[in-house]
């Protein structure tokens, strides 16, 4: 037996944390072996040694090994066979029961989250406030809280050579493609890493091209899942990570929310016509303004052109640098904003805006209508929370704004045709990336922009929902 625990302690380089506590009662000789951050002492304690002494105590059978596999307490107890599953368990939360030179692990983790609390990028306005946090089993239960069905699978697996981290597969196997599920699951085990510690590292692994839209979605609310789950995507839940990838997404899932569907239909159609609005000035503001300011001026009224060149006679900058001096500033701010501790962060912004604002007007740099200009574009943008989206639209405003200043309106219709071609051209996992726009799916339309009476959507997406078409079967 000492043979075999130094072998143990080898194996895990003899760490402090590593506790082997040796035994003897009534000429038995056990020894208990488990890490003490990942266990919990107390029930360590409070089962694993009561039930023990109480079995050899009460009991004179030779047999103890195969009594104390069936009787001891434990919601996950396992007979290992080798040294390496022993390895394997011991970092994972398990006791390692050696008896007999045989091993009995069981389950004793240790409570190391932080509990359910709101959601902190995605704010429910209406409806469920609860979210993910980093407990995986936490993660699934609040899913399976929604979905009480027995045709919500889950596939887990583990992926990294030393974080080991459990990864687990959800879908609605009445509803998903069984395609999808097993391309997700082929691409998860061609995952070669050291560690996966968020569940950002398998979005950037499991994507061959990846495009400057996000293709995945990434949300840490459990009703944006389970909603997913009933149109027949996949999700994809990781340990230590409060944020579960939703797979495939398409660009129009980006204009909904959860809280959609829990306010009347007319309300939510204004609500995504609105930020369909946001993303366009987001994205083409900038440039359409240089563009009619430097090269198009005729299409603008007279006294409107000679107010916005009054406004720019003591600007000693060309309109492109002072755009790009305002865009790289707001980026600066929106950053610090969020890096610092949150009780500080909005008195910075806001100091740095009227700041920057005043003192380059009254500097002669920036002009005030450019100032109203980069302003309601860099607003708007803040709508979408997904960070990827919003990356995508502060590439896309530089890029047009770039192709205005030299070609002006003539640009700007360029750019807005790449723009069109480059979304066109992506796909999610195989899926048309601006379905049910292009290609155009009828029923698909019914919640696309205008989203009709939840009675009169009666069809879920021909595209995922391979299985059952029909909603309420």
């Amino acid at each position: 037996m000492q043979q075999i625990i130094n072998k143990i302690k080898d194996k895990c380089g003899k760490s402090d944390d590593l506790v082997i506590r040796s035994i003897k009662i009534k000429d038995q000789d056990i020894t208990l072996i488990f890490n003490e951050v990942l266990c919990d002492g107390s029930d360590i304690n409070d089962f694993i040694l009561k039930d023990i002494s109480q079995l050899i105590i009460n009991n004179n059978d030779h047999n103890l090994y195969s009594l104390l596999l069936n009787t001891i307490n434990g919601n996950n107890v396992k007979e290992l066979t080798s040294l390496e599953e022993v390895i394997d368990h011991l970092f994972k939360g398990f006791c390692i029961i050696l008896l007999e030179n045989k091993f009995i692990a069981v389950e004793m983790k240790a409570s190391l989250d932080r509990g359910i609390n709101s959601t902190d990028s995605e704010v429910a306005i209406i409806g469920p406030k609860d979210s993910f946090n980093e407990n995986f089993n936490t993660n699934v239960g609040l899913i399976r809280r929604r979905l009480r069905t027995n045709e919500l699978y889950l596939k887990t697996m583990f992926i990294g050579q030393s974080s080991n981290t459990k990864v687990g597969i959800c879908y609605m196997n009445n509803i998903a493609s069984s395609k999808l599920v097993q391309d997700i699951i082929k691409k998860l085990e061609q995952i070669n890493i050291d560690g996966i510690i968020d569940s950002g590292y398998i979005r950037e692994r499991i994507i061959k091209k990846d495009p400057l839209f996000p293709t995945i979605n990434i949300t840490e609310r459990p009703d944006t899942v389970s909603q997913a789950l009933l149109e027949g995507k996949v999700a994809i839940v990781v340990d230590n990570s409060p944020y579960v990838l939703i797979i495939p997404t398409f660009f129009i899932d980006f204009l909904h929310t959860p809280d959609d569907y829990y306010q009347k239909a007319i309300n939510t159609t204004f609500i995504r016509i609105i930020r369909l609005l946001a993303f366009i000035i987001a994205i083409f503001l900038p440039a359409y303004y240089i563009s009619i300011t430097t090269h198009n001026t005729s299409s603008i009224p007279t006294n409107l052109l000679l107010n916005f060149t009054s406004q720019r006679l003591t600007v000693p900058f060309p309109a492109f640098i002072e755009a790009l001096i305002m865009i790289i500033s707001f980026e600066i701010l929106r950053e610090s904003d969020t890096r610092i501790p949150s009780k500080m962060g909005t008195s910075v912004s806001i100091l740095g805006g009227i700041v920057i604002g005043d003192a380059g007007v009254s500097a002669g740099i920036i002009s005030p209508i450019m100032i109203i200009v980069i302003a309601i574009s860099a607003i708007s943008g803040l709508i979408f929370t997904n960070n990827a989206l919003t990356s995508t639209i502060r590439y896309y405003r530089i890029i047009l704004l770039i192709m205005a200043t030299f070609f002006g309106l003539f640009g700007l219709f360029i750019g807005l045709l790449l723009l069109i071609i480059n979304m066109c051209s992506i796909t999610s996992f195989g899926f048309p990336y601006l379905a049910p726009i292009s290609p155009l799916i009828k029923p698909e339309m019914k919640d696309a922009i205008v989203r009709v009476k939840k009675n009169k959507i009666d069809k879920r997406n021909p595209l995922l929902a391979k299985k059952n078409i029909i909603r309420g079967r």
